[in-house]
């Protein structure tokens, strides 16, 4: 492998983890706006890392 292979997964991982914090944290301020809520968001953004913590450790994670 060369380099630039090592780069792309970098930069695909940023990704999963950026898009995981914007379509959750998304989520939960449409769905703080819609209820009249204050908390979703919150929680919206912490289950978005979560998921993309995981799927970096599900597409990159290595196997034992």
């Amino acid at each position: 492998m060369d380099e630039r292979s090592g780069m792309d997964a970098g930069i695909r991982a940023v990704s999963l983890l950026i898009s995981g914090l914007l379509c959750y944290g998304g989520l939960g301020w449409l769905l703080d706006s819609w209820l009249h809520t204050s908390w979703l968001l919150p929680v919206g953004l912490i289950l978005g890392a979560v998921a993309g913590i995981y799927l970096v450790i599900v597409r990159y994670g290595r196997s034992v």
